[in-house]
């Protein structure tokens, strides 16, 4: 069992260590190559496109929903639970309008050729 707690641990670290480099060079990339939509370099390809998110404010959304039941089903403005209650016609995107902000978030993809 230790063994095995060890193993999981080392691993843990490991990960830490490979997604904070993955961040940086995530800000790199980006600081460098965002304007251009992308890049090539010998073998590898990099392409950014941008993915626009709703980041819903939670006073306005409470205010915006036509009955006062439907908050104790989210608790709280999350975007996943307001896609739902939107997919089941639960509520229309009309009442939403104003409750949300877009970001556009950048999504990197690098390919190997």
């Amino acid at each position: 069992m230790e063994q095995q707690l060890a193993r999981y641990y080392e691993l843990k670290e490991a990960q830490k260590k490979i997604e904070e480099e993955l961040n940086d060079l995530r800000q790199k990339l980006l600081a460098e190559y965002a304007d251009s939509g992308g890049a090539e370099a010998g073998a590898y390809k990099l392409t950014i496109h941008y993915q626009e998110r709703r980041e819903y404010h939670d006073e306005r959304v409470y205010n915006a929903l036509p009955d006062p039941s439907l908050w104790r089903l989210m608790s709280r403005a999350d975007a996943g639970k307001i896609a739902s209650l939107l997919k089941l016609n639960v509520i229309h995107d009309g009442i939403l309008e104003g409750t949300y902000e877009l970001k556009k978030i950048p999504v990197l993809r690098v390919q190997k050729r």
